[in-house]
């Protein structure tokens, strides 16, 4: 049996165990491969921003689109925030002091240019307190419909023994994510990376985890499509999420 076929055939096993035991979010294990949390699996608000950005009538207003997107990624971040560390901090009220427990050390928040950046923004509306960076990937085709990505650009504050959450807006192939996770460790040793994803294509996961550790690395997707058409679009997906959020690209000169 295939890798492939073999992640697919885990993934079902996991989820019969998952419904069975009814976790409150939909999460994957698989051996040699990072925790996957996938959150429309269970039915909540976000389903609600989910499916108003795949639908193509409200697609075509760019600031709804973007605020879904924001959205999502604010309800990512707050389902992380469960998973962080915390220390108990006094708060002085008007009648007393209150000891409650706040995350012990703000996150660093790092996104992948241009359509990371919404998401971004929501994951920062929680996080507010945390430092962040961001990360520019080249993605071009040949004439076989290879993938080629580079990094053009990144700037990232210090990350050493710190929680990094690298946002994208798709994971498609898996080739960006991976480029930009491997480029974030030029930066430093960080103390564990939340790879977050709005949709990812199984083919996309799945090529993900032969780049990245089993450890010290958790990814979030909002959904999980079972479609990657040979020019790398996610289906169903909900199209070129950069060019919905901020207008189509120029084209390409030679």
């Amino acid at each position: 049996m295939n890798s492939a076929a073999n992640f697919f055939l885990t993934e079902k096993y996991n989820r019969r165990v998952i419904q069975k035991f009814c976790l409150p979010l939909y999460f994957v294990q698989i051996r040699d491969m990072p925790m996957v949390t996938v959150l429309n699996k269970t039915y909540s608000l976000f389903n609600n921003f989910l499916a108003e950005t795949r639908d193509e009538q409200i697609q075509k207003d760019s600031f709804r689109f973007r605020r879904n997107m924001e959205r999502m990624g604010s309800v990512i971040a707050y389902e992380i925030s469960k998973k962080m560390e915390y220390s108990t901090h006094q708060v002085v009220t008007p009648l007393g002091i209150a000891e409650e427990q706040t995350i012990a050390c703000p996150p660093v928040i790092v996104s992948v240019l241009r359509a990371g950046i919404p998401v971004h923004q929501g994951v920062l509306n929680f996080f507010d307190g945390a430092a962040g960076g961001f990360i520019s990937v080249y993605r071009d085709h040949d004439k076989e419909r290879n993938i080629h990505a580079s990094i053009e650009y990144i700037s990232c504050p210090p990350i050493d023994s710190k929680e990094v959450i690298l946002c994208d807006a798709m994971i498609a192939s898996g080739v960006s994510m991976s480029l930009a996770y491997l480029a974030l460790l030029s930066k430093g040793t960080p103390k564990h990376v939340h790879l977050v994803s709005l949709i990812a294509s199984k083919e996309g996961l799945n090529n993900l985890r032969k780049k990245i550790p089993a450890k010290g690395v958790s990814v979030w997707l909002g959904a999980l499509d079972d479609e990657l058409t040979v020019k790398s679009y996610i289906v169903p997906g909900l199209g070129d999420a950069g060019d919905l959020a901020f207008g189509e690209k120029s084209p390409v000169t030679e």
